[in-house]
């Protein structure tokens, strides 16, 4: 073997190998880093569309005239030519709009006209996907070994994902979102039992509780921060808690709400309502988790065979083979 030449296994470089991982390593340890570094307020761009919110529901209960109010809704020229485009094509439905803006709503995206653009991106992407798929496999033929029932359903396939694209992007954030809310709701009651007894109004406990989960969940700081805000503003208190739960898609927040209800109409004692309310989210989110626990080992399984194990043979094996390849090329010479 030459001065310059390196070990091999199955006659792979090893040496080089391991450059390429090294080198991926300290590009993934930089990338920790300068995330550390630059990470940035969760509650500084939800602060900024609350002030909106709350500027928006103060205009738009001072002012008289009809005008006025109507100035309140930025009109937004690109969303109305799509939506009139849509409309032309009659493909613009109510219930379509409904829907899309309650799913919006759950992902914590609360511009109405996102959901016109969503049932246009809906009927563009198929058509933008299926082109691209035309011409990669149709056009330029650049899977020749396919055949023809393999290549319609790669174009087939192409085409639903433009079509689904939008949807399962709003319902993935929709469910990190509630997961997240999910979490911090049993200490939000709490700390809203604690202001209840230490007799703050519920819009005031509402706003406290938020500024203190802020940080920590600031998808569900968001959400109390709003609530307080239309508490604050709203000429209905109902409305302001059916706004609540209309847009968080969780059982739990709706018991909350029907909690808040009934103590705002027969005056019941809100503590130790919420008390009661805080001790089952408590126990479900144990048994949530303990759930996960007992999943753990089958889950862990396909891990283990797939990287642990062939990791662990290398590590073992590894010296043996490159001594064992060293000694065949030198016989060979």
């Amino acid at each position: 073997m030459l001065a310059n030449e390196h070990p091999t296994l199955l006659g792979v470089d090893v040496v080089w190998v391991g450059s390429i991982l090294a080198g991926i390593a300290a590009l993934a340890v930089v990338m920790a880093i300068y995330a550390a570094v630059t990470v940035r307020d969760p509650m500084a761009k939800r602060v900024k569309q609350l002030n909106e919110r709350r500027e928006q529901l103060k205009a738009g209960i001072v002012s008289n005239s009809a005008r006025r109010r109507q100035s309140l809704v930025r009109k937004n020229q690109t969303a109305d030519r799509i939506r009139e485009l849509l409309s032309n094509l009659k493909v613009l439905q109510d219930s379509q709009i409904q829907e899309i803006t309650q799913k919006l709503a759950y992902a914590g995206m609360r511009k109405k006209e996102w959901a016109v653009a969503v049932i246009f991106g809906r009927m563009v992407l198929p058509i933008v996907f299926g082109g691209i798929a035309a011409i990669v496999i149709f056009g330029i033929n650049f899977f020749p070994e396919w055949s023809s029932l393999k290549r319609f359903m790669g174009f087939a396939a192409m085409v639903i994902a433009g079509y689904k694209a939008p949807e399962l992007y709003i319902d993935n954030i929709a469910k990190k979102r509630t997961d997240a809310i999910r979490k911090g709701l049993p200490d939000a009651l709490d700390l809203m039992v604690i202001c209840a007894e230490a007799g703050l109004t519920v819009d005031a406990a509402f706003g406290r509780v938020a500024k203190e989960l802020g940080r920590a969940y600031p998808e569900l700081g968001d959400e109390l921060t709003l609530t307080a805000i239309e508490l604050s503003f709203l000429t209905e208190r109902r409305m302001a808690f059916e706004n609540l739960a209309y847009r968080v898609n969780l059982d739990a927040v709706r018991g909350v709400v029907t909690t808040m209800i009934q103590t705002e109409r027969y005056g019941t004692p809100l503590a130790s309502a919420l008390r009661v309310l805080s001790a089952e989210f408590r126990n479900e989110r144990m048994m949530r988790a303990e759930e996960k626990a007992a999943r753990l080992p089958a889950i862990m399984t396909v891990p283990l065979i797939l990287f642990i194990l062939p990791v662990l043979f290398i590590v073992i094996l590894g010296p043996a083979g490159c001594s064992i390849a060293d000694a065949f090329s030198n016989q060979n010479k």
